[in-house]
């Protein structure tokens, strides 16, 4: 027997009714993860590194993120002015130290890697990128070099570095005044490779890149040179991190994505959690 249209009708707008109210419950839900997209800051050296971390994440997670590279001196100031910063990966962790003791921070963090820097010579320079740097006093004398490009020693750690290897080995006071400084390390190593400059001291981690490789060559520089500045990189999350930020940190710290760090060029801690 077929159903009175008016039964129908009113079966139809309960249905409605049912729907609308269901939406209207699931939109706080999906603003709430719609919002939940955390800045990160991160060291200029991570560039490729967490790029390519973040997007397996986020394929992995359902979750996005915002990235920020730049010097780790310059986003410690930031995040002590109050910058909406949820999680900072930084290249020194005395900054991360300094913004803790300042009670802007969940704790102390977390080491994650030890950073290497190298010294980078474009396709296009006379300079030779040789073991123990062996061709810079030469090329300083000769005049081969008459542009040299480092992250800023101001606030950048790896020019912070590079500064403390040139002075080890006594070409600080030579090189200093053919100085390009970038304003962290992934803007110095653009200067190292634009042909622009002769050379510089960059992050193993980029020199390594796809993107720079194949446009110069590379030597590493012993650790030991820059023993005052170890590149001991920590990360931390800040007191407004939501969950995506703490998906991330603790993401950051499984064995696979430590791999993922040695394959683009850092050095891992015996301990991730010391």
């Amino acid at each position: 027997m077929a159903l009175p249209k008016t039964f129908l009708r009113r079966i139809c707008r309960a249905v409605r009714r049912i729907a609308c109210l269901l939406l209207i419950s699931l939109l706080p839900l999906s603003c709430a993860l719609a919002a939940d997209v955390p800045a990160v800051a991160a060291a200029a050296d991570l560039k490729f590194a967490l790029t390519d971390i973040a997007a397996r994440f986020e394929k992995e997670s359902g979750r996005q993120l915002k990235l920020t590279f730049g010097s780790s001196g310059n986003f410690a100031n930031q995040i002590a002015q109050r910058a909406p910063f949820e999680l900072f990966l930084s290249a020194d962790e005395s900054f991360v130290f300094r913004l803790a003791d300042a009670a802007l921070t969940e704790d102390r963090g977390v080491l994650y890697s030890i950073g290497r820097i190298v010294l980078f010579v474009p396709k296009a320079s006379s300079m030779k990128a040789e073991a123990l740097l062996a061709d810079l006093p030469a090329a300083l004398a000769d005049g081969r070099i008459r542009h040299f490009a480092i992250a800023n020693p101001e606030h950048a750690p790896y020019g912070r570095a590079a500064r403390a290897a040139l002075r080890r080995m006594g070409a600080w006071s030579a090189i200093e005044p053919r100085l390009v400084l970038g304003e962290n390390a992934a803007q110095a190593a653009q200067f190292a490779v634009s042909g622009s400059t002769q050379g510089g001291i960059i992050p193993l981690s980029l020199a390594i890149s796809p993107e720079l490789s194949r446009l110069g060559s590379y030597a590493p520089i012993p650790a030991a040179w820059h023993a005052d500045e170890p590149l001991r990189q920590r990360m931390v999350l800040m007191k407004n991190a939501g969950e995506t930020a703490r998906a991330f940190y603790r993401y950051l710290q499984t064995p696979a994505v430590r791999a993922l760090f040695a394959g683009h060029g850092f050095v891992l801690p015996d301990e991730m959690a010391k």
